[in-house]
Parts: C-alpha cells; sequence; structure tokens
C-alpha cells in the first residue's frame, strides 16, 4: 500500500534526526497539565547506527525490537508503578547539573534512572531483562532527549494559539529545509534550505559527507535549552567543537533576540539567569542574529548513521517571509495605517 508521510510536529510529536515514527513504535507521552495538552516522541536508540541517523540494517532492526518488547513493557510497567513523573522538574534540575537538554543529556539521564530504578525492580519482568534495560539506559546519555523535546514541543504548543504574536512556537529542518511557526501565523511553515554543519567530525569524515541539517530536536531551542543554554553545559564544547567561552557567548547572545528568561531553567555560569526563551522574529531580523543549534551531523548516504556533531543557524530567509507574512496579516486585518 501507499505510505504517506507527515511532519511529526503536525501530529503533536517529536523525533530526533530522521524523526521515523510508525505505528509499532511505543512512545512517550508527555501532558502539559496547565494547558491540557499532550506531546509524543519515541523512544531514543542511543548512539552510533541507529534508525534516526539513516542506519537500517539487521542489526538495527533487532535493537528496534528489543526495544518494543522488552524495554517499552518493562518501563511501562515500572511508570504505572511510579506515577506520573515531572519531567520538567528533572529538565530544571539537570540544567544546574552541566546539561542543556539537546546534546548533553547526562545529568537528565542519571536523574530519570534515579527516579525509575525501585520502580523497574518492582515489574513482573525477569532479572535478566531488568539488568539489560539497566544497562542500556545506563550506556545511552541521550536517553532523556526523547523526553526533554516532547516536554519542550508540550510547553510551546499552546503559545501557536496567541493571536497576533511574533513568537516563534517551532523549530524543525527534515534534512532538506529548514522550517518555522509564528504564533500570529498559526500552523503556516516558513522555509528555506537548510544548511550544512559546522562542527567535530569522527575520524575519516568531513563536511564533504555531511547530510544538511536533520530533525526536530531543536524545539529544544525554540523552548530556550539546548544551543540557547550552551553557557550551563560548558563540557559539550568537547562534542561539537569551540571553547567554553563560546558556549558563554552563544547563549549571552540568544538574550538579544528572545522576549522573556525563563523562570523554571536558571543558568549557574549566568548568575542563575533565566535561559533565554521566547524568540521573536522582529528581534532576529533586526538584530541579524539568527539562532544557535547545536546538533548531531547525519551522513548524507543512506546506513552510515552519525559522522559527528556541531553547531549551526536557521536560515534568515524564514524569520524575513514570516515577519513580511505578519504585516501582511495586519494590514488585512485594519491594524495598520
Amino acid at each position: 500500500g501507499e505510505i504517506e508521510y507527515a511532519p511529526c510536529h503536525e501530529h503533536n510529536a517529536v523525533g530526533p534526526m530522521a524523526g521515523v515514527v510508525t505505528a509499532s513504535m511505543p512512545v512517550f507521552i508527555i501532558e502539559n497539565k496547565s494547558q491540557g495538552n499532550f506531546a509524543y516522541c519515541t523512544m531514543n536508540e542511543g548512539l552510533g547506527k541507529v534508525l534516526r541517523f539513516g542506519a537500517y540494517e539487521p542489526s538495527v532492526i533487532e535493537h528496534l525490537n528489543w526495544m518494543e518488547k522488552t524495554l517499552y513493557p518493562i518501563l511501562k510497567e515500572a511508570l504505572e508503578i511510579y506515577g506520573p513523573m515531572d519531567i520538567k522538574n528533572l529538565m530544571a534540575q539537570s540544567v544546574q547539573m552541566g546539561d542543556e537538554c539537546h546534546n548533553r543529556n547526562k545529568a537528565t539521564t542519571s536523574l530519570f534512572i534515579r527516579e525509575i530504578a525501585s520502580s523497574i525492580l518492582q515489574t513482573n519482568s525477569s532479572k535478566e531483562d531488568q539488568i539489560k534495560v539497566f544497562d542500556f539506559l545506563n550506556s545511552n546519555d541521550h536517553f532523556t532527549l526523547n523526553l526533554s523535546m516532547p516536554a519542550a514541543k508540550a510547553s510551546l504548543e499552546p503559545v501557536g494559539k496567541v493571536k497576533n504574536s511574533t513568537i516563534v512556537y517551532t523549530m524543525c529542518r527534515n534534512g532538506t529545509e529548514f522550517g518555522i511557526r509564528v504564533a500570529a501565523l498559526g500552523n503556516r511553515w516558513f522555509t528555506a534550505p537548510a544548511e550544512i554543519i559546522d562542527g567535530l567530525y569522527f575520524p575519516g569524515y568531513s563536511m564533504e559527507d555531511a547530510n544538511p541539517d536533520i530533525g526536530d530536536s531543536s524545539i529544544t531551542e525554540t523552548l530556550g535549552l539546548g544551543g540557547f543554554s550552551m553557557a550551563t553545559a560548558p563540557a559539550i564544547v568537547q562534542f561539537v567543537g569551540g571553547t567554553s567561552q563560546d558556549a558563554v557567548n552563544y547563549t549571552t547572545q540568544m538574550y538579544e533576540i528572545t522576549t522573556e528568561e525563563s523562570g523554571s531553567y536558571k543558568l549557574p555560569p549566568m548568575n542563575f539567569r533565566g535561559s533565554p526563551t521566547a524568540i521573536d522574529i522582529r528581534k532576529v531580523v533586526d538584530t541579524q542574529i539568527r539562532p544557535v543549534i547545536n546538533t548531531g551531523i547525519a551522513h548524507k548516504d543512506a546506513g552510515v548513521g552519525q559522522v559527528g556533531a556541531g553547531v549551526v543557524n536557521p536560515p534568515m530567509k524564514c524569520f524575513e517571509d514570516a515577519l513580511e507574512a505578519y504585516v501582511a496579516l495586519l494590514e488585512e486585518e485594519g491594524m495598520l495605517e
């Protein structure tokens, strides 16, 4: 039969890198209790040759099957024992422990394991399977990226209903184009060609091997985490390139294109200033400062997988086109003379 593709964001979901979500894949369910909306995300496979980086071979499928048949049932039962987990609280703690909740998730994942460990041991699963689950969680620092992303999505989605607002509530990329959505302009996408990432490449690879920017994980930057909060995660420069001062500079610059400082995500290196949040398209165009995103790099050829990590920016055209559309909307509604 035919397969229809659609952006995860149009289904209240997010997916890192290639972002594949199919009907058979278990997902995390994140609820924004204050607004009553939900967001969804698959479980993180780990690094290396994985589906989200375009790898598709027997070992990849075998691992996905293990996640579906072993990891998911155990975590599902464990969460039923534990009850609802406050992911925002975990993230707020982790940004004061060296994470920025996009490409550094070591603290968040450690906190998650600490919270869920007792409940896993209370499940009806075998000791052997429990050990495999713990070993996988312990080996995969990125596991909670797939919780931070839908948490950011759930936080931002209500912004899309704020009339006449110039705040960006979605940033994502599909390996070909970069797209943004702006509150006042509803579900309309503003796109431009995605850029090649400048970063650190694994031995034997270079920018010539890189696929253009890809994935929904830039929803973390849209919320004010990830590249916007790199100051609080100086160790990340060993993964994406640059210096610890570069990380501070990135965060400092992002305050110039945002309208708010987070009341939840406080950054110790910035004297506990809240992370820069609420990207305003007017400020982006006026200052010509583009949002900064740290990200993994996928090989341009299918099946190879991840080849590095680095820093990238959205095309300015997305913001310029959105601002033009916003002005046209105001004129249409008679709000401009």
